[in-house]
């Protein structure tokens, strides 16, 4: 039954590429993004910090899909990391031609009294290292390039500011370079989730961040492959009818209205 699901369920788009680099891929969307990939024939990149549990996926996959999964245990969250991922990977003959940003966490509470160096990790993995990752790896992608934000960059986040501007940056970024790339044949996209039952909210430390519809990892993902079996790709989606029509209304509403409302749902 599980293969027939899988069967009935993949995506049309084909990439025309052989390798996609998945951040952030020991758990949660990571994860799915990876399943997903490899079960349309395409060698998987994972990395993440935990080691064990990328080589337990990478088992997984090369078990059940037949492709290549390579494991790389990297801390992303250090200045260089684009580079210094490039050349361990190039020392491996590999040369990615689809990358997924998918690593980051958040933090949740008053500005003022967050730890300043959680931030600037958040800073850093959120992102130095995605701008840097995407840099780093631009040159060679011809399948997609995917960057996750968050329903979250669609209004100011009180309690979760830091938070929220970094996937604000995000969603803009991506959404300038799908235009960049507008001509290419490299498919640029931001996928924006709701609250998602991965470990996000274990990292956050509050259920309280949670704004919205929960929905799965499998979900997601699913909606950032429907986007990108379109006939044209858009330069950013929301996954969830709920997400989408609360993004679109923020977009319309007073901004001042919108901060307001995004505070009283993120209590602190």
């Amino acid at each position: 039954m599980l293969a027939l699901t899988t069967m009935l369920t993949l995506p049309t788009f084909a990439f025309m590429t052989s390798t996609v680099l998945i951040t952030g891929a020991s758990s949660g969307l990571g994860e799915e993004f990876a399943t997903r990939f490899a079960a349309r024939g395409e060698n998987v990149v994972l990395v993440a910090r935990r080691a064990d549990r990328l080589e337990a996926l990478a088992r997984r996959i090369e078990a059940d899909h037949g492709v290549t999964a390579t494991v790389v245990a990297m801390d992303l969250g250090v200045p260089g990391v684009g580079a210094a991922l490039r050349t361990t990977l190039a020392e491996k003959g590999i040369t990615p031609t689809s990358l997924i940003n998918n690593a980051g966490f958040g933090t949740h509470g008053r500005f003022a009294d967050e730890d300043p160096e959680r931030v600037a990790a958040e800073i850093a993995l959120n992102v130095s290292a995605l701008v840097d990752l995407t840099q780093a790896f631009l040159a060679n992608l011809t399948g997609a390039l995917i960057n996750v934000a968050s329903t979250a960059a669609y209004q100011p986040t009180p309690n979760m500011a830091v938070y929220g501007a970094t996937k604000a940056f995000v969603l803009n970024f991506t959404e300038a370079l799908a235009f960049e790339y507008r001509s290419s044949p490299l498919k640029v996209l931001a996928l924006s989730p709701g609250p998602t039952r991965t470990e996000f909210f274990d990292v956050v430390g509050s259920k309280d961040a949670a704004v919205g519809n929960f929905q799965t990892s499998e979900q997601v993902v699913s909606t950032a492959l429907r986007a990108l079996d379109s006939r044209r790709t858009p330069a950013s989606v929301v996954s969830g009818l709920s997400n989408k029509i609360s993004a679109g209304s923020v977009r319309l509403a007073p901004r001042g209205l919108a901060t307001v409302i995004s505070g009283r749902l993120l209590k602190a």
